[in-house]
């Protein structure tokens, strides 16, 4: 490697409130993985996004092929050949697949008036090969699952026959399989002589496929290690500033409570859901886990409301209830974070006080109905705080604010309405280590505190560290249940792969 094809000196940029970037730098050379980490808020987005021209720099210079060059728009910066797979997925739910692949591009017939659907849905099949993507290119994207939509981004950023590809956590909603899929493809890419920057919170994941490992904290540029002298503890000591133990046992004192919180019996809805039946313990974190696809967000959607059942029965402490709504589920005590917080968690457009109390305004109204903006200002600034929620004032829009964060103010939000059974759909996803740590002690303290938590996790550390116990899905059923003292990433995954019902504690 002898000259770099992306070349960043002296990079600025603000916005209201934060300084997002204070002189960062970064380089990439043709064929090389290089991957960029640090806690959320440390700007590493805001840099890519700048060389791919999402935003303009406030100061600094960008080098491409050696030629100084302003990347005014993301259009600009794909005409020079550099293409983003963004971690909040910007596809268009209303239109195709194909469409939102070759949008601005499509194959036209009949002379350039009439756009040819048969020819852009075979250019998009073709682009699923490599990636195993069994969808197909008709499908709107409204349909599709976080995963779905997050390979569709994969495939899109691959149509431009780009020569630097950003990819901003892309197995952040992904499983195993896909992950080792998007692997081979990166590979792939760099032996074509093709650049790859790399981000990720998965810091394993990195010494997997990358070749050099850049770290950001707080705007600034730290340093940069071959991949292969980097030790994972001292990564993150430069992420953080400080050593967290990312290993360390967090999970909770196994919880001799038996007292039933929920129940769920015989809940069905089509081929999604087939005869679900479980409990829930007061006090007891209980895991989901399952390949993409096996129907664990459709269980928590069916229990908050959010989607219609055939059959099946709710019981909470004992007493049946009817569950025809969200509103019918916080009334009967039910939170739930969604996997895709920015779709169905955040109100983008408003500031961060308004959606921590949003599920709770009624705690707020003072007289005439009027919302008591004092007593919502203190709430939120409470949990601002409790939950380290990086941001300027509670007045900021959410929209500002980086991942992880706008992920802390939806918990937030379901904390303030006191709901005592918490429904979290990866609440790590796209989290970096600091932040995780933060998250797995705010879940063991609310399970002390005797909330009951299901939570849906596609990572099994992550579902083996915090669960009491562990229910297994596949194909819309569950296949398996086990006591934590029992569970291993081998027989979750053999329960995740296996089709027929068996009963609790069944052994693979």
């Amino acid at each position: 490697m002898d000259k770099p094809i992306v070349l960043m000196e002296g990079i600025d940029k603000s916005f209201p409130g934060v300084r997002a970037l204070n002189k960062a730098r970064f380089d990439l050379f043709p064929g090389e993985v290089h991957a960029l980490v640090g806690e959320n808020g440390a700007g590493k987005s805001t840099l890519m996004k700048i060389l791919a021209g999402i935003y303009s720099k406030d100061e600094g210079r960008i080098l491409y092929k050696g030629n100084e060059v302003e990347v005014t728009n993301p259009r600009a910066g794909q005409e020079l050949g550099i293409s983003m797979i963004h971690q909040e997925l910007n596809l268009m739910p209303h239109l195709t697949i194909a469409q939102n692949i070759f949008i601005g591009r499509e194959p036209r017939s009949f002379g350039g008036i009439v756009i040819d659907e048969t020819t852009m849905n075979e250019r998009a099949e073709a682009l699923f090969e490599p990636l195993h993507l069994r969808l197909h290119p008709g499908t709107r994207v409204q349909s599709l699952t976080i995963a779905q939509q997050q390979m569709v981004e994969i495939a899109k950023a691959t149509s431009f026959n780009a020569e630097v590809v950003i990819m901003d956590e892309p197995t952040a909603a992904l499983t195993d399989a896909e992950i080792a899929d998007l692997f081979a493809l990166i590979r792939r890419f760099r032996a074509q002589g093709v650049g790859i920057i790399y981000i990720s919170h998965r810091l394993e994941e990195l010494k997997q496929i990358s070749d050099r490992i850049t770290v950001m904290r707080d705007g600034h540029y730290i340093d940069t290690v071959p991949t292969e002298e980097a030790r994972i503890d001292e990564i993150i000591r430069m992420m953080v500033g400080r050593t967290i133990f990312e290993t360390a046992d967090e999970s909770l004192p196994r919880n001799g409570n038996q007292d039933i919180v929920l129940e769920v019996k015989g809940l069905s809805r089509g081929r999604a859901l087939r005869d679900i039946n479980f409990t829930l313990k007061k006090g007891e974190i209980l895991g989901f886990a399952g390949l993409m696809g096996a129907g664990r967000t459709d269980v928590a959607r069916a229990i908050f409301g959010a989607d219609p059942v055939d059959e099946g029965e709710i019981y909470i402490d004992g007493q049946k209830v009817r569950i025809n709504s969200p509103r019918d589920a916080v009334t009967n005590g039910i939170g739930y974070l969604s996997e895709d917080r920015k779709r169905y968690g955040l109100a983008l457009k408003l500031d961060v006080k308004t959606n921590i109390v949003l599920a709770a305004v009624r705690k707020f109204l003072g007289v005439g109905g009027v919302v008591d903006d004092s007593t919502a200002r203190d709430t939120a600034q409470k949990y601002v705080e409790a939950l380290s929620i990086r941001t300027p004032s509670v007045e900021q829009k959410v929209k500002n604010l980086s991942g992880g964060n706008q992920q802390k103010v939806v918990i937030a939000k379901w904390l303030t309405a006191d709901t005592d059974i918490l429904i979290f759909d990866e609440p790590t996803r796209g989290i970096d280590v600091g932040a995780k740590s933060e998250i797995y002690r705010l879940l063991n303290d609310l399970a002390q505190e005797g909330k009951s938590i299901i939570m849906i996790s596609s990572e099994l550390p992550e579902i083996l560290r915090m669960s009491h116990r562990i229910i297994v899905m596949c194909e819309g059923r569950i296949t398996g249940e086990l006591p934590i003292a029992e569970a291993t990433q081998e027989k979750i995954m053999t329960f995740a792969t296996q089709r027929a019902q068996l009963g609790h504690h069944g052994q693979p």
